[in-house]
């Protein structure tokens, strides 16, 4: 006599064509307010001290307060100007923040790594 599935697997073999990877889920998770806000963290503990060091902010101060957003993402920018590193676009929930350093298209992690070599500080993610 053959096994009766379960809900759950029912549901899995449904809905498999319909799965995210790991990749998708952590977009859907965090998204880019989540990569901004931890622009936020990094660049303040990074810049402590320094003229442009922004303000902390959270993914959902980003995802809520839309009034404030504009002069929070000139922040941000700035932040990152100060330490060599553009930033092009700073995504919402559809599309990602997009780094340069000059002409170059880099990671968040690139741009992080050159912020560090230009401020003469190293930094783990636990510091900020």
């Amino acid at each position: 006599m053959a096994k009766e599935m379960s809900k759950t697997e029912k549901m899995r073999k449904l809905f498999a064509d319909k799965a995210l990877d790991t990749e998708q889920m952590d977009d859907v998770a965090g998204g880019t307010y989540h990569e901004t806000a931890d622009d936020s963290r990094f660049l303040n503990v990074l810049l402590q001290g320094h003229p442009a060091q922004p303000d902390r902010y959270g993914e959902r101060k980003l995802d809520l307060d839309y009034a404030n957003n504009a002069s929070r993402y000139a922040e941000i920018r700035a932040a990152w100007n100060a330490c060599g590193v553009h930033l092009q676009y700073i995504g919402t929930v559809e599309k990602d923040n997009v780094y340069y350093i000059g002409n170059k298209e880099v990671t968040q992690e690139q741009a992080r790594q050159h912020a560090m070599n230009v401020m003469g500080r190293q930094l783990k993610k636990s510091d900020w």
